[in-house]
């Protein structure tokens, strides 16, 4: 009873088309299929934009770890000329 066969869905599917036309299924269609890449566009934006961040803030760490480490050879050189 609760099982749709193709024959149902056939007659949905000619009942819609004579309710709204082709012309407009087509432009809904194209609508919806726009819409649908856009929204994939958007989110391989974003992970290529927190991809940039994280490739950022990881050059940023390597270079205050570069200059802690020359600061710091800098200092024990010092201290071993003074001693």
């Amino acid at each position: 009873m609760g099982n749709i066969g193709i024959w149902q869905l056939l007659i949905i599917a000619v009942i819609v088309v004579l309710l709204f036309g082709t012309k407009k299924l087509r432009s809904l269609g194209g609508d919806l299929g726009s819409a649908v890449k856009g929204f994939k566009n958007a989110i391989d934006d974003d992970k290529s934009s927190a991809k940039s961040v994280e490739e950022k803030s990881e050059t940023l760490a390597d270079s205050s770890t570069h200059a802690h480490q020359a600061t710091s050879s800098k200092e024990s050189q010092k201290e071993k000329s003074q001693a």
